[in-house]
């Protein structure tokens, strides 16, 4: 499919879909920079979750969606069309309020919801088709190099993002006449979505599918939305106000299983199902993918917890607790370059794997022993030695599932990968928010229970609590905080070390050297 082309279009081709990549990493963290403001503006305190509910439901439904697409028509058509929606969602979003109160969409904060949610339609696809088209334009012997940067891609967002969400939130306003620094947030995406675009456009070559395409299932495309959006949104309800015992709770667990249920009996009647459910047969393919289900979940539960950490025990600002992931991110930079390259030089990803989770797993250990007088600097050392293990993580679970897939499943099996790390990562945030709960209301002092019991909410659902609130806490309070977070890594240790268990059952396949033909035996 690829083989004519220079390494001069591939090169060209690669930096155009790390752009866009880059975009779709990048606005996962810029925007929660800009959310304190955005509520101010657009008078929304009561629905501020949803700005962040909505792309993450909408990114993760498709998902799988795109991975389909991407095996029955050619991948740039695909990643255009989803470059474009994700950019259209973000200069709706900029536009949010501007013209008042508008029919169906109500006011200025509704709009931004529903705005969000097509930015994550979008978004969705840049992050899946990435993987996809490394796959194409590199055969597994020399994709790990190439995939390494996806890793870095990620990580360098996650510096970048609160940095410039913040300027430009904070000093943007004023340089475009009459739009508030908020909004450049969003527009920001337009300039470097267009470069992406132009370069995909023009040096992209269509990669079209190796087999011709049959009808598209539009009932399995809306079972599967109808479910997880519901699995998603259940998943990051304030458990304060609807416990897992809720109505509405319940409710919507239900209508996910019994889509979900449906989901699945349509997709093995089909013909040509949306996920095909013969990749389960393949053993790197299932073990492979339970692992990156327990490893974004390891993975989200560190973003989430550590700047906790930060405010409620070390009485750190929220700037500060922020900036306290950088190590982290840094880590998963180096980890990822440095697995890829070393796969490509040498082969065995497998042990590459173990030894980038036996890294993280140590990382965690320093990070659930910390006493609450541990040193700001310390937890630093500790977030980059889990950023370390974690960066191969990233690329090296998916090259595995690539090259023992067959080219014609490549779409499906690469948008799988995707998804169950997203979904694990879901998943955990919801069950170690739990742990977190439970912990504080055992753990608190009764008069300190009722405000303190908010923050374990805050994490995972709104902004960290102020420096200013926490600052003034007792030690028993700091203490109580300190043990919630620290049994918390207990539990993110458990699902590493599964991680760990499932990874020595991924068989390690020689890695092709081309692109064509069946996968390895």
């Amino acid at each position: 499919m690829t083989e004519n082309l220079t390494h001069r279009q591939k090169m060209l081709t690669l930096a155009g879909i790390l752009l866009a990549m880059f975009l779709g990493a990048l606005d996962q963290t810029i925007v929660s920079t800009a959310l304190p403001r955005i509520v101010a503006d657009l008078h929304g305190l009561d629905r501020f979750t949803w700005v962040a509910t909505a792309y993450l439901v909408a990114s993760t439904a498709l998902v799988p969606i795109y991975g389909k697409l991407a095996d029955m028509y050619s991948r740039r058509t695909i990643e255009i069309v989803a470059v474009s929606i994700f950019l259209v969602g973000s200069g709706l979003c900029g536009l949010a309020g501007e013209f008042g109160s508008l029919p169906v969409l109500g006011d200025g904060m509704t709009q931004l919801v529903v705005f969000r949610a097509i930015q994550g339609f979008g978004g969705a696809g840049l992050f899946a088709m990435a993987f996809i088209i490394i796959a194409d334009l590199f055969a597994p012997a020399e994709r790990g190099r190439y995939q390494g940067f996806t890793g870095a891609v990620f990580g360098t967002s996650s510096v970048l993002g609160p940095l410039l969400g913040g300027f430009l939130t904070d000093k943007g306003t004023g340089l475009i006449p009459g739009v508030a620094g908020w909004r450049l947030v969003f527009y920001v995406n337009l300039p470097l979505g267009l470069v992406a675009l132009w370069f995909i456009m023009t040096q992209m070559p269509p990669l079209r599918p190796r087999t011709a395409p049959k009808p598209f299932d539009y009932l399995s495309a809306a079972l599967l939305m109808a479910g997880l959006g519901p699995l998603v949104i259940a998943l990051q309800l304030n458990r304060t106000v609807y416990p897992w015992t809720a109505p509405l709770t319940l409710g919507m667990l239900a209508w996910a299983v019994v889509a979900l249920g449906l989901f699945v009996v349509r997709s093995l009647r089909h013909e040509n199902p949306i996920l095909n459910f013969g990749l389960f047969r393949n053993k790197v393919f299932r073990s492979a993918n339970a692992a990156l289900f327990l490893m974004g979940g390891a993975f989200l539960g560190i973003i989430i917890f550590e700047p906790l950490f930060m405010v409620n025990v070390l009485g750190e600002s929220a700037t500060r607790a922020g900036a306290s992931l950088i190590p982290l991110s840094l880590g998963v930079v180096s980890g990822s370059l440095l697995a890829g390259q070393m796969v490509s030089r040498f082969g065995h990803y497998k042990r590459w794997m173990l030894s980038g989770i036996s890294v993280l797993l140590l990382g965690l250990t320093l990070l659930a022993t910390m006493p609450p007088t541990v040193q700001y600097h310390q937890v630093l050392l500790y977030l980059a030695i889990c950023g370390l293990g974690l960066g191969p993580t990233m690329p090296l679970y998916t090259l595995a599932v690539q090259n023992a897939t067959a080219p014609e499943l490549m779409g499906q099996a690469t948008s799988a990968s995707q998804f169950f790390r997203q979904i694990g990562g879901a998943i955990a945030a919801s069950a170690l928010g739990a742990v977190l709960t439970f912990t504080l209301t055992h753990s608190l002092p009764a008069a300190a229970q009722a405000p303190a019991t908010r923050p374990p909410v805050a994490a995972a659902d709104g902004p960290l609590p102020s420096a200013a609130a926490t600052a003034s806490a007792s030690p028993a309070v700091r203490a109580a905080f300190s043990k919630a977070i620290s049994r918390v890594y207990v539990f993110n240790i458990f699902l590493v070390v599964g991680g760990f268990v499932l990874t020595l059952f991924v068989p390690e396949l020689p890695l092709r050297k081309s692109n064509e033909g069946p996968p390895a035996p």
